[in-house]
């Protein structure tokens, strides 16, 4: 009769020394998918590799060796078609749809209000990412209408923060942008902000004004002008809140 210990039992093969532990058979690539599919933020390579050492209890992975997880990971769905994939995105890595597809994600979420920037939000959050660290006169100048309504704003939404304070007179508070703002416009990294020439160019692409004309139509046919929309976020016409005034 076997011994309960031979090395054919199943139990004595379960406890072998030699068999790792079941959490340790999980290889860092399906390691990483699970982080990044329970994740509704961007997650880092470093914050991958902690928490790979923390449940295996051995030595964190490199950053560089989650970086080549992950392209092992995307290679895998790219293989077989997958409806997703991983994006390096605002310092971090995040699972989303693939482009091609995103059009059935928008649809499924059609009928849930959307969050939009007014334009005098639009106008005051382009002036700080482009010159940040900036002041609000600096960006009262570059509009030419005072921005105190507009920052707030921005702060509230944590699109912007107080990055500190000038060492001008007065010592005014100095504004930047977030990691907020990096992963609400699908920015790695300010350096992907594009430049103001390509900005140029794709204003004066015809292209843009055919979609221009098209929202336009849409917001007459809906009965909704920009200047009502304007008005319920707090803007005046020209963009501002009612009690916003050029400085004299």
């Amino acid at each position: 009769m076997p011994d309960d210990a031979s090395p054919e039992s199943p139990e004595a093969s379960a406890h072998s020394p030699d068999r790792p532990a079941k959490a340790d058979d999980h290889t860092l690539v399906e390691a990483a998918e699970a982080i990044l599919f329970a994740a509704d933020e961007p997650v880092s390579a470093s914050r991958i590799a902690t928490i790979v050492g923390d449940v295996t209890g051995r030595s964190e992975p490199s950053e560089d060796d989650v970086a080549a997880a992950l392209d092992r990971l995307n290679a895998t769905y790219e293989e077989h078609d997958r409806a997703f994939e991983v994006k390096s995105w605002a310092g971090g890595y995040r699972m989303v749809t693939r482009a091609p597809l995103s059009p059935y994600a928008k649809t499924f979420y059609v009928e849930e209000q959307e969050t939009t920037l007014s334009r005098s939000l639009m106008e005051t959050l382009a002036v700080i990412a482009y010159r940040q660290p900036v002041t609000r006169p600096e960006v009262d100048f570059v509009r030419g209408v005072n921005s105190d309504y507009a920052i707030r704003k921005l702060l509230e939404m944590d699109l912007a923060s107080v990055e500190g304070r000038a060492e001008s007179v007065g010592r005014p508070l100095l504004y930047g942008t977030t990691d907020r703002f990096l992963e609400q416009f699908g920015l790695d990294a300010l350096d992907d902000l594009p430049t103001l020439r390509e900005v140029e160019d794709l204003l004066d692409d015809p292209a843009f004004d055919d979609e221009r004309a098209k929202l336009l139509q849409l917001d007459r046919e809906e009965g909704i002008s920009v200047d009502m929309l304007d008005a319920e976020t707090g803007d005046s016409p020209n963009g501002d809140s009612p009690d916003e005034h050029p400085p004299e």
